[in-house]
């Protein structure tokens, strides 16, 4: 195996979910970001319409966004459904992450490109993201919970109908100790080896 392997393996194998309240509140280097952003900017994509678009929130901005996020799942949530302690969750999701970062598919100008290759594309601009930072030591998060598939989202965001939001990633450091990885399922029953 050589060198370059090991490394890409390391790296993929060691990259763990660190949910925001696990993070610490220490700043990450915004010319840190800058590079985790020019990753991603290397993801795979059909016809070069390199669909991927990120909105970043740093330092003041992250609680800025966290609000407007729990404000729209109020304004857009029936009361009988409700619940305060998912308001509160959304508003201080970020306390504790160095930067938000709201992961977007904008849909190409090829309409011979199915959107599913255009959502792929996107999200392996977040995983090329995902493992920069994993590489670098900082904690990531990438979360689809809240409002972030809901409509109001998109409108906030001034983004087109056929643009969506792939999810919202945070970034920040940790103190805990990062988890081993498992898988559940052995490979042998995900792959089927022909030849």
């Amino acid at each position: 195996m050589n060198n370059t392997f090991s490394i890409i393996q390391q790296v993929i194998q060691n990259r763990r979910t660190v949910k925001p309240p696990q993070m610490n509140g220490m700043p990450v280097p915004d010319e840190q970001v800058k590079q985790l952003l020019a990753l991603a900017d290397w993801a795979p994509t059909h016809g070069l319409t390199e669909p991927w678009r990120f909105k970043v929130y740093a330092r003041d901005k992250v609680r800025e966004f966290c609000l407007a996020h729990a404000e729209l799942y109020k304004k857009n949530t029936a009361s009988d459904k409700f619940l305060e302690v998912n308001y509160e969750k959304l508003l201080h999701m970020g306390d504790q992450a160095s930067h938000l970062i709201v992961a977007i598919m904008q849909r190409g100008a090829l309409p011979k490109i199915p959107a599913l290759e255009e959502i792929a594309a996107t999200s392996c601009a977040v995983q090329n993201l995902l493992l920069g930072a994993t590489a670098l030591g900082i904690a990531s998060y990438w979360g689809s919970g809240g409002m972030a598939y809901h409509p109001a989202m998109k409108e906030m965001l001034q983004l087109r109908e056929e643009d969506l939001v792939l999810g919202i990633l945070y970034l920040g450091y940790t103190d805990k100790p990062i988890p081993a990885g498992k898988r559940t399922v052995p490979l042998e029953e995900k792959v089927e080896w022909n030849g």
